[in-house]
């Protein structure tokens, strides 16, 4: 099972894009929202998360999921379930992806020690432990993370191939007519 963590401010198209492209390849993701089960997005559009993270149980994700987006990743960061949810995943061996400004929560827990890694320009110092990439989407072993909005759907392929194979993330990208 894939998870992905909405918080309020969360940034929409960066969600939303990756969550639909994994769909649409037949992964099964469940959005559990921060805070209740329904979270507000940086630019005010709501959307109601398939749990609050008041029920969220699970120790055998097969990824995790953090979309950026300003306070959402702030919220993302705060929040013990989250915090839960990497520590469990990375014990597990599990992909854990994040874009945008979202990579920072990753660095403040040490998920990037010795990874290449991505995130919005400016956030930068906050990747403790990180190989900084200036690369717009960066998979190094079960860490993927993205530079922003801008290539959530690169992201999206990205974790796309993660779970399932280039061919079908290569499939994605020929039926939704992207360059």
């Amino acid at each position: 099972m894939v998870y992905m963590f909405l918080a309020n401010g969360f940034e929409e198209v960066e969600a939303l894009c990756p969550l639909d492209l994994l769909r649409r390849a037949g992964v099964d993701v469940v959005t559990v929202g921060v805070g209740g089960e329904s979270v507000c997005g940086a630019h005010g559009i709501t959307v109601v998360c398939d749990l609050p993270e008041t029920h969220f149980r699970d120790a055998k994700a097969d990824m995790i999921i953090l979309p950026g987006g300003m306070p959402g990743t702030k919220n993302l960061g705060e929040s013990k379930t989250v915090d839960i949810a990497l520590r469990t995943a990375v014990r597990n061996g599990a992909y854990i992806a994040a874009i945008c400004a979202a990579p920072m929560v990753l660095g403040k827990l040490g998920i990037l020690n010795g990874k290449e890694a991505t995130c919005f320009p400016g956030f930068e110092e906050y990747l403790d432990g990180a190989k900084l990439s200036d690369k717009y989407v960066v998979r190094d072993g079960n860490i993927i993370t993205a530079r922003g909005m801008g290539v959530a759907f690169e992201f999206g392929l990205e974790l796309v191939a993660a779970l399932t194979s280039k061919e079908k993330a290569d499939e994605l990208r020929a039926a939704t007519q992207a360059l």
